[in-house]
């Protein structure tokens, strides 16, 4: 699969990673650890691009420990690695060229809270869950979900998204300002709490989903919602994926508010039966949710009853039980796991990919998507937020298998190119990282990439934020 390594990056000398680790140590004492374990646990990936570990790590506690890392490893040139909680899919916590992680997982305090004005101001290693469980008694909620408990300044820098985002939009739309650390260890202030603004250029989105690779978010301030009065889980099986598919883009094209609208194929199904002990029909299937009123979530989940009809749709229910939504759904974060134990052995391998295409054409890529295993002969289910085009595939392969490897890697390419001929992209939201550097050419063309190198000169002239990630060599 997938195992080349951008070769736009440089170790720095020996003596000046010496002199940087040695004045980490003066500076963080026991906070700075080098044994070969916690650095390789700093690196672990879910794919198959190879561990590249950092020479050390260093656990931040305050925004003085970030600029003073960025400070020493400035003056010496070595690499800085932001790490959150590591669930990143593209190795985009891999250090190629070595340096220090910068594990912010301590900086986990929710600073300010402004129920009035619904928005929060966090540290960048608060978790999803960490926070809405801190929301919950003020009736607050953040609605971005990617499903792993990931922290939100690892979520700002991938630019995540998930299964809330058809109606409560990405972290794009959900951070208002950073407090980012650059490359000197001064900090840039991107934005205020304001819901808008033209006061200059939109740095806030510039370090939004730049995985780390222009400098190190510090503070997010972010915004929130109120929890619905009414949330009910649905599920709706179809005849075919096609026919789940068309459901979806009906209920996008006539404006059915849905909150999530998630794909499972009739292998992921089967997949999520056995491992979560649940007893859907075995075929194509789509999971919602309805946020509202009661009247209003009631309606909804009518006329998407009504309209999955005309497509195929059969066994429908819905349901307003807090315990039986969080059955469904932990089913559906799940997914991975269920995948994995399709094929249990420690030399087999599951690679979560995704892509995205504008909604009109999410039945035709999906159907040859499918269509493109069963030729390949390979087992990969199709999980997706489809109400946002996007979709994922789980592939499993025996990495000792040649022949299966090179079949997965053809799957994986033509995946990203049937994407990208549909007016659509590589990645919706796993990210760029080192895995998916190639395509960017062919999807955003060399001047884009030019304009991306130069911010990077810009931003980072040393090159030492997150080397090697998002854009590829010249």
């Amino acid at each position: 699969m997938a195992t080349t390594i951008s070769s736009n990056v440089t170790r720095p000398e020996p003596q000046a990673l010496k002199g940087a680790i040695d004045a980490l140590a003066a500076r963080f004492g026991n906070r700075l650890v080098t044994s070969l374990a916690v650095r390789e646990q700093h690196a672990h990936t879910t794919t198959w691009l190879p561990t590249q570990p950092p020479d050390a790590v260093v656990m931040a506690q305050e925004t003085a420990d970030i600029q003073d890392v960025v400070r020493i490893c400035a003056k010496h040139g070595v690499p800085v690695i932001a790490f959150g909680t590591g669930t990143s899919l593209e190795g985009q916590v891999n250090a190629p060229a070595g340096g220090v992680c910068l594990d912010l997982r301590d900086m986990n305090k929710v600073l300010e809270v402004h129920a009035e004005d619904l928005d929060c101001v966090i540290q960048p290693g608060v978790t999803r869950k960490a926070l809405n469980e801190h929301l919950r008694d003020q009736g607050l909620f953040f609605p971005i979900d990617p499903g792993a408990d990931a922290s939100l300044g690892g979520m700002t820098s991938t630019r995540a998204s998930g299964t809330n985002a058809v109606r409560y939009g990405t972290m794009r739309e959900n951070v208002l300002a950073l407090k980012v650390v650059r490359g000197d260890g001064e900090i840039i202030t991107t934005g205020t709490r304001a819901k808008k603004s033209s006061a200059g250029y939109d740095l806030t989105h510039l370090f939004v989903g730049a995985e780390g690779t222009l400098g190190i978010i510090s503070e997010l301030t972010i915004k929130l919602r109120g929890i619905p009065d009414t949330i009910a889980a649905a599920a709706c099986s179809f005849e075919t994926v096609r026919g789940a598919c068309q459901a979806t883009i009906l209920a996008i094209q006539t404006g059915i508010p849905v909150a999530r609208i998630e794909l499972l194929n009739a292998e992921q199904v089967r997949a999520c039966n056995a491992y979560s002990k649940l007893t859907l029909p075995e075929t194509p299937l789509l999971l919602l949710e309805f946020h509202g009123s009661e009247v209003e979530v009631a309606e909804q989940s009518k006329n998407f009853r009504d309209l999955a009809a005309e497509c195929g749709g059969g066994d429908f229910s819905w349901t307003t039980k807090p315990e039986d939504r969080t059955k469904l759904w932990q089913a559906r974060h799940d997914a991975y796991w269920s995948v994995k134990a399709l094929r249990p052995g420690d030399r087999i391998g599951v690679v979560a990919t995704d892509v995205c295409v504008p909604i009109s054409r999410l039945a035709d890529c999906v159907t040859e998507t499918e269509d493109d295993l069963k030729r390949l002969n390979l087992l990969s289910p199709i999980v997706g937020h489809v109400g946002d085009g996007n979709f994922h595939c789980s592939l499993v392969c025996d990495i000792d298998n040649k022949d299966e490897m090179a079949r997965g890697e053809e799957f994986m390419h033509r995946l990203v190119e049937r994407a990208q001929a549909m007016g659509g992209t590589c990645t919706g939201e796993h990210g760029v990282g080192q895995g998916k550097q190639k395509y960017l050419k062919a999807e955003l063309g060399p001047e884009a990439l030019d304009a991306m190198r130069a911010l990077k000169r810009a931003l980072d002239p040393q090159n030492i934020f997150n080397p090697g990630k998002i854009v590829p060599a010249v």
